[in-house]
């Protein structure tokens, strides 16, 4: 029979002792005994009981007091507590004190078997309830991605929630954000994810070039293509096709990939056969597609097919409080890599490091750690280590200093810089300082400044 508990009788008379730990046993239960809460002390880590049945008066250390003991060296080990008829009371106490339950004596069988069974099956429910909670918590962790701040375990969440769909997804955000980090979680977290990942970076070719690299080509369809070769599409098959800058595509090329996206079929570059394959969409880019369909420069039926759901990367210096962690990160591979000994950042490096505005974002702050590995002399990081531009780092230029500035001025300044930075999208800077769009499509008209014009990608 397979053991099912460990119970420790704690009880000062023999006989009863005897008795409850036959009865145990014969249920299925392994049990071991201990004359009083002293000698039961020992026991508590010898035989570590999932469950405590103790007399409540016994010389010396009585049974709550014996409870709290069981309870520091193991906070899910539960207490029963047995006493006579008329003490009910002092036994409801030990309850308040953290008893599971209590017995009255003389012990009737039945009430035993079930108390005993009830408040192990709790102790199990507790336990299984922990480690679902733990395995939730390390599948809200998305591999190679650090971040601990809400606006990022809101991107944790929703990466989580839309990867077991098919759905395509347009992930946007500034350069250097980890665009292609979340496209990759969001195919190791489907049913995809034994299938291929494969990626391109649409702005790096030219129209023609990219048409073959997304679809193939036949032999002889252009010069230079002395063979057929497979597209990225057929290389994904079954998997996820990764679609970096996907706002830089020609309108040629546009069309064919909303006729995938509508119909799961197409042709290579010179030939007429029709090729059907599965492939999920993930596309990413740094610029504002709703803008470039209104300038005619984006399909508006290609933007709706791929923005079934959107996930908007928030720029670093919108989330200072992962700074710290990416910096150690980092620090800790890179001084792996250079095989030198370094255990992290003096105090002013780290404030240095948290006031810098990371306009290149994740990827800026990385280089500048791997700068800062290489030229480090010490085992710790400091501010003469870093680039100057991240040394000097006090405040963002132009932020009036508080004393002597009004409120009006700080907030002014705040959605003039915020602004700057997405590149003049509302949409972002609203979200990044927690206002509407229209409240700062009001003030850029009480300030009378035109909206900033959205930068080109560097």
């Amino acid at each position: 029979m397979t053991p099912r508990g460990r119970i420790l009788i704690v009880d000062d008379e023999a006989n009863a002792r005897t008795a409850l730990a036959e009865l145990l046993r014969d249920d299925g239960y392994t049990v071991e005994t201990a004359a009083d809460g002293f000698k039961a002390l020992p026991k508590l880590d010898d035989f570590a009981p999932d469950l405590v049945l103790t007399d409540l008066k016994m010389p010396g250390l009585d049974g709550i007091g014996l409870m709290r003991k069981a309870r520091e060296r193991d906070p899910e080990c539960v207490a029963i507590v047995m006493t006579a008829f008329g003490a009910v009371e002092t036994a409801v106490a030990a309850m308040r004190d953290g008893a599971a339950d209590y017995l009255t004596k003389p012990i009737n069988v039945d009430e035993l078997s079930l108390v005993v069974e009830r408040a192990l099956e709790r102790r199990r429910l507790r336990a299984e309830a922990g480690q679902l909670r733990e395995r939730l918590a390390e599948r809200g962790r998305l591999p190679n991605i650090v971040g601990s701040s809400p606006i990022m375990r809101e991107v944790f969440e929703t990466v989580l929630q839309v990867a077991p769909s098919r759905a395509s997804v347009l992930i946007t955000g500034e350069s250097g954000t980890g665009k292609e980090l979340i496209a990759a979680a969001i195919h190791e977290h489907s049913p995809r994810a034994g299938r291929p990942f494969v990626r391109l970076h649409c702005a790096a070719l030219a129209e023609t070039l990219l048409e073959s690299e997304l679809f193939g080509h036949e032999r002889g369809s252009f010069t230079g293509a002395v063979a057929r070769r497979d597209g990225r599409f057929q290389q994904a098959d079954g998997g996820t096709l990764f679609l970096a800058e996907i706002g830089e595509i020609s309108p040629g090329v546009q069309v064919k990939l909303l006729r995938f996206l509508q119909q799961h079929e197409f042709e290579r570059v010179g030939g007429n056969q029709t090729l059907k394959v599965d492939v999920r969409i993930v596309a990413a880019t740094n610029r504002d597609l709703l803008q470039r369909v209104k300038d005619g420069l984006f399909r508006e039926d290609l933007y709706y097919r791929l923005n079934v759901v959107t996930i908007e990367m928030p720029p670093l210096r919108a989330r200072p409080t992962d700074i710290p962690l990416l910096a150690m990160t980092f620090l800790k591979r890179f001084a792996r890599d250079n095989q030198k000994t370094i255990v992290g950042f003096t105090d002013d490096a780290l404030d240095r490091l948290t006031k810098h505005a990371w306009p290149g974002n994740v990827r800026e702050l990385e280089n500048a750690i791997e700068r800062a590995v290489v030229v480090a002399r010490g085992d710790v990081i400091g501010p003469a280590d870093l680039a100057p531009t991240i040394a000097a780092a006090t405040r963002p230029a132009g932020m009036p200093v508080v004393p002597g500035a009004t409120l009006a001025d700080i907030e002014r300044h705040a959605i003039l810089t915020t602004l700057e930075h997405t590149g003049g999208s509302t949409s972002r800077a609203a979200e990044i300082l927690g206002i509407s769009p229209r409240k700062i499509q009001y003030k850029l008209q009480e300030y009378q400044v035109a909206r900033p014009k959205t930068r080109e990608p560097s």
